[in-house]
């Protein structure tokens, strides 16, 4: 590495080799080089004036990428693609003269983008049901493990660790419906020549407008696609470009959430992310044990959230067939939205299949809350017995108002209970507090919950991509 320049941290520190590479120059001119292979082979079997030995020799160099030939003839032409076509004709030298007949730049260059675009999304996709699995089996591990639940950040009724696991897990089946969605209606542009009329191919196909059809159908089956955009101008739809940043934005924001329910948990010594023998929280304070890999999940997650706008700008302001003012901004917003997410859910993977959940402190929480929260069950039961209702209600309140300032005023335990038990008034309820007072009477159906949510909704997608299955997160630095 040379230090004396900057370096994309999302290459070095964040992203896997994997999607670091699907977005290499050596991929992308490879498939440059393909695309010129279908486009000639295809011209042939219809009836070109171009021989299989020109097609084969194409072929016998199609990974061999001469890189420092391509940079001369850019320097010299100012044009990416000519230059690849005359340095892979330097190559093939039979198949010059037909290397890139009656194409455009965009046939490559759109084309090529796309299966980075589709490659990436599947690398995605499998990260993400890496992660569904592993919240899955955490979900049901402590699916009835009581817990405060919380709205507005102040403790609310019970709910269970499994349950609220639930809920990162829906966001992000949420998430994996949209990318499977996307998906389905993905289209290469196919050959569609300068302005999206195929006036090129209809001129050398002599005006038969079916062998120009067949020639479109060829070249995108050879590549392993089936569908094609009807129509296009010089490029395909940018509206695309921005769908897919939607979705790397959703699967972000469900990361996000993740992310600060785990470090705000981590402050409340419930549940912790992992945190390694000779790893150091503080440079100053050696005692702490700071959740940098969620604080990492957010800040990387802020980033791809904020991409989508860029795309519906650059969606917005394409004049007509095209203009070029697209180009170099989508080589940055495209690749480093998905080398950022890539690195959000190696994070996510290595967090979530690593959580330490301390269930004494969790059951300390409850049960400085509880007596609270089981008043109304108290009251009830005292009613049952006999009790005035009103009275009773008046006398909760009161010692509720007690207990209260015992906590926040004096710093001390919730005694809500022992004064109860110090109350005539509550005598017909003294022998079944112990009972009352269990947190799993105040769950409610959280555990079936759990179970009925992964079985019905999550399990489908394990077992539809269990082939994917078995990844772990890497945390690089």
């Amino acid at each position: 590495m040379d230090n004396t320049i900057y370096q994309n941290p999302l290459i070095t520190r964040y992203a896997s080799k994997a999607m670091s590479e699907n977005f290499s120059d050596e991929k992308r001119f490879k498939l440059w080089r393909k695309l010129w292979i279908a486009l000639a082979e295809s011209e042939m079997e219809l009836g070109l004036n171009i021989t299989k030995a020109q097609v084969d020799e194409m072929k016998k160099y199609a990974d061999d990428i001469n890189f420092e030939t391509a940079e001369k003839y850019e320097r010299e032409v100012r044009h990416d693609v000519m230059a690849h076509v005359h340095a892979f004709g330097d190559l093939a030298k039979s198949a010059m003269p037909i290397i890139h007949l009656g194409a455009t730049s965009c046939f490559v260059d759109c084309n090529s983008e796309l299966i980075v675009l589709w490659d990436a999304l599947e690398i995605i996709k499998a990260k993400l049901v890496n992660v569904m699995d592993k919240l899955s089996k955490f979900a049901l591990k402590y699916k009835d493990l009581p817990t405060l639940g919380f709205t507005h950040l102040q403790p609310a009724q019970l709910t269970t660790v499994g349950k609220r696991a639930t809920l990162w897990l829906q966001d992000l089946t949420m998430d994996y419906n949209n990318l499977v969605n996307l998906q389905n209606s993905f289209k290469l542009r196919g050959v569609k020549g300068t302005t999206g009329t195929q006036a090129s191919f209809m001129e050398l196909f002599n005006g038969d407008e079916n062998k120009v059809k067949q020639l479109e159908k060829k070249v995108v089956e050879k590549l392993g696609f089936s569908k094609v955009y009807g129509v296009t101008g010089q490029t395909y739809p940018r509206k695309f470009d921005y769908n897919v940043l939607c979705v790397l934005s959703q699967i972000a924001q469900s990361a996000y959430k993740f992310s600060n329910d785990i470090r705000i948990l981590q402050n409340m010594k419930e549940i912790e992310e992992p945190f390694e023998k000779s790893q150091i929280g503080s440079s100053a304070m050696a005692y702490k044990r700071n959740p940098m890999r969620s604080e990492r999940i957010g800040s990387l997650a802020r980033f791809v959230i904020s991409l989508p706008t860029n795309s519906a700008f650059t969606a917005g302001t394409q004049w007509f067939e095209r203009t070029l003012d697209d180009s170099a901004n989508r080589r940055i917003v495209n690749a480093q939205a998905f080398l950022a997410l890539d690195g959000i859910l190696n994070i996510y993977m290595n967090v979530s299949e690593n959580l330490v959940v301390y269930e004494k402190v969790v059951a300390k929480h409850i049960a400085a809350e509880l007596p609270f929260m089981a008043t109304e069950n108290i009251m009830m039961e005292c009613v049952k017995a006999g009790g005035n209702r009103q009275e009773l209600h008046e006398k909760i309140r009161v010692l509720s108002m007690q207990a209260g300032k015992n906590v926040k005023e004096l710093g001390k335990e919730n005694n809500l209970i022992d004064l109860i038990k110090e109350d005539k008034t509550f005598a017909a309820v003294h022998a079944k507090l112990d009972e009352i007072l269990n947190a799993k009477n105040f769950i409610g159906r959280a555990p079936a919950q759990v179970v009925e949510f992964i079985e019905n909704e999550v399990k489908p997608i394990l077992q539809q991509n269990s082939a994917l299955l078995g990844q772990k997160g890497e945390v690089k630095v």
